[in-house]
């Protein structure tokens, strides 16, 4: 999705939550700057391009939806966690940082694309981990692009994973581990599911 077209949707994001456009800005040329020049947005999308893509939320369903995955297998964050203890090694976990343990560590040393996310409310996450990933790693942002960090669209973990196997070419996406209906979580997170599924339906998910 170029930024022309997704930035009215992150305005109306930052009106709705009352985030800082300039924080998330700060967030990107920091992440940018810990990357150290290393982005593999090649190997993700030679991962991705023309192939099987199964998207793993991290819904409390997740564990019970596993034999439907097909595929390159992308994990939304601690969704990364439930897949490791069945077994199943993510081809890329999609993360803000705020679910990380020591098994995304592991994950990248075993040559799992970490696609790390910047905005404003993150920044610690980021000093923090991104310096901890040795292995490939693709530096995101949802405000403007810059050299290194890209912007495919998306808002939470798990849409981002889908607007990024859109806009790199998967040939069909599977959607598995999301309740966007899930009431037994607070405000925020209700907040982020409705956009979660608002922006969905734009690329044609309707879950």
């Amino acid at each position: 999705m170029r930024f022309e077209d997704w930035e009215p949707h992150y305005a109306a994001i930052l009106e709705y939550f009352g985030f800082d456009r300039e924080a998330d800005e700060d967030a990107a040329r920091l992440l940018a700057e810990l990357a150290g020049g290393r982005d593999d947005i090649g190997v993700l999308e030679k991962l991705v391009r023309g192939k099987s893509v199964t998207v793993c939320g991290n819904a409390p369903n997740l564990a019970k939806e596993l034999d439907r995955i097909e595929g390159t297998v992308l994990a939304a964050d601690a969704a990364a966690e439930v897949l490791v203890g069945h077994g199943i090694q993510p081809d890329a976990v999609f993360t803000d940082l705020d679910g990380a343990t020591d098994i995304f560590i592991d994950l990248s040393r075993q040559g799992t694309v970490m696609v790390v996310h910047a905005h404003g409310d993150n920044i610690p996450l980021l000093r923090h981990w991104v310096p901890r990933l040795p292995g490939p790693l693709v530096a995101t942002t949802q405000a403007a692009p810059i050299p290194g960090v890209h912007n495919f669209g998306g808002f939470t973990d798990g849409d981002r994973a889908v607007f990024a196997a859109d806009e790199l070419g998967a040939a069909e996406i599977r959607i598995i581990g999301f309740d966007l209906a899930d009431r037994d979580v607070d405000p925020l997170k209700r907040g982020k599911l409705y956009w979660a599924g608002r922006l969905l339906h734009l690329i044609g998910y309707d879950l």
